[in-house]
């Protein structure tokens, strides 16, 4: 039997507001991930998007409203079960941020000897393998960053933050830089990602593919203010000539 708490959203924000150098960088946003879905935010850049994602993290605090993660509301939790929460929550960013000096493998355990300190050799092992096959990229492991095209960084950026099992993905722009067809690849293994470990996810894109091919739900912000929400579909036939701007 479904409770109340099952069809709680995974993330929930109500009224955020942030003001920098007196610019209203975001006005009232209200959002909400339910679980398992795929949640696309479109706007042009200064939209107020990587603000969002910053507000969401801890990292920046609004100057108004709330956001619940989980059930918890980041601004009245302390310093270590914030810690606890981000753990959960992976983030893959433009540039994938790999350690060069690093091998894949060494990238892949680096979060969990960081944040999993109990688990032993044989299960780092294995967890370092499930997530290469997940990915794509079986044989890879030996493999150091500096081999590696544009779209295997970007799906070795993605293994090691799934290799933590997060409940929620934030991706900001993941298809930046790749050639169409690479950009299609990552695109799919967002959704693969989704429908294996029923991931709630957060994707910040300007790419219209992507979106197409991720998105449960899209919401358009432009200065600041979500002016749409609606399926791809529903957006596309908009009257709207700023929404439509973007699927033309």
């Amino acid at each position: 039997m479904e409770t109340e708490t099952d069809n709680a959203p995974v993330v929930d924000i109500q009224g955020l507001s942030k003001t920098f150098n007196g610019v209203d960088v975001l006005r009232g946003v209200n959002l909400r991930i339910d679980k398992a879905e795929n949640l696309v935010v479109l706007g042009k850049s200064g939209s107020g998007k990587s603000t969002l994602i910053k507000c969401m993290i801890g990292l920046m605090e609004p100057d108004e409203g709330s956001i619940c993660i989980m059930g918890q509301n980041i601004a009245e939790i302390n310093y270590d079960d914030l810690n606890k929460l981000r753990t959960k929550i992976g983030f893959l960013f433009q540039g994938g941020a790999l350690y060069d000096s690093m091998s894949v493998s060494e990238n892949l355990s680096f979060p969990l000897r960081h944040h999993k300190k109990h688990l032993g050799i044989e299960k780092i092992n294995q967890l370092i393998r499930e997530v290469l096959e997940n990915v794509g990229l079986p044989d890879s492991g030996d493999k150091m960053p500096s081999e590696l095209s544009g779209g295997m960084s970007k799906r070795i950026g993605l293994a090691r933050t799934l290799i933590l099992k997060p409940s929620i993905m934030l991706y900001d722009e993941p298809t930046t830089g790749l050639d169409t067809a690479t950009a299609k690849e990552i695109s799919q293994l967002i959704l693969d990602m989704q429908r294996k470990y029923q991931i709630s996810s957060l994707i910040i894109t300007h790419d219209i593919s992507c979106a197409k091919m991720t998105a449960d739900r899209i919401v358009m912000l432009k200065e600041g203010v979500i002016v749409a929400e609606d399926t791809y579909d529903g957006l596309e036939k908009s009257k709207d000539e700023w929404i439509r701007s973007f699927f033309s």
